[in-house]
């Protein structure tokens, strides 16, 4: 039989009892260790968001605004290398409708109502784009769209700037940039949980 001091009596305890007492804490600190995935990805997009934010202001003069919303359509259109395809094909469809609209307004400047029925035509082209199968996430096509739209009024260039500084490409290149910062951090996050679940 086995025994410990408690005060200055002696408890006298079976061998299967210390063993059944002792399991359950180490269990426990085990337990504790694990990262929840809510945790991690908060961690992970804490970290990259920074990151982000610091390379766009730096070294990678592209709309920070747009990267961060090509990050959140990358998680809207579910994730992983499906979603990031997705994703990544959905905005450059808007971005590509958004384009052909702000060409046919620059060709009647001025016009509110030419405006209209071309914003009006393309609204729609996004909807039947995305019946597709590819695509089917009318949200990620919109963010395509508003995103090239948004690139124009922030960098004051036009549609028909021929140069590679063109909203458009501007836009379509920090969309993919956008999704890539997603891919990474969903990939962060998943090694995060699972390091601190086996530590």
């Amino acid at each position: 039989m086995l025994f410990k001091f408690a005060a200055a009596s002696p408890i006298w305890l079976d061998p299967a009892q210390v063993w059944s007492l002792s399991d359950p804490p180490i269990q426990f600190q085990r337990e504790k260790m694990a990262m929840t995935p809510l945790l991690a990805l908060t961690i992970s997009i804490a970290v990259l968001g920074g990151v982000d934010t610091y390379l766009t202001a730096t070294v990678l003069p592209i709309p920070v605004w747009v990267t961060f919303i090509a990050w959140a359509s990358f998680f809207a259109c579910g994730g992983t290398s499906a979603g990031f395809v997705k994703s990544v094909a959905s905005n450059w469809i808007g971005v590509i409708i958004s384009s052909f609209c702000l060409l046919a307004i620059a060709a009647a400047p001025g016009s509110a109502a030419f405006a209209a029925v071309s914003v009006g035509l393309g609204s729609g082209a996004m909807i039947l784009a995305s019946s597709h199968r590819a695509l089917g996430f009318p949200p990620a096509i919109v963010f395509g769209f508003a995103s090239t739209v948004g690139t124009v009024a922030a960098t004051g260039s036009p549609i028909t700037d021929a140069s590679i500084t063109n909203p458009a490409l501007t836009a379509a290149f920090s969309i993919l940039v956008g999704a890539a910062f997603g891919f990474v951090s969903e990939k962060f996050a998943d090694v995060l949980a699972t390091r601190r679940a086996t530590a």
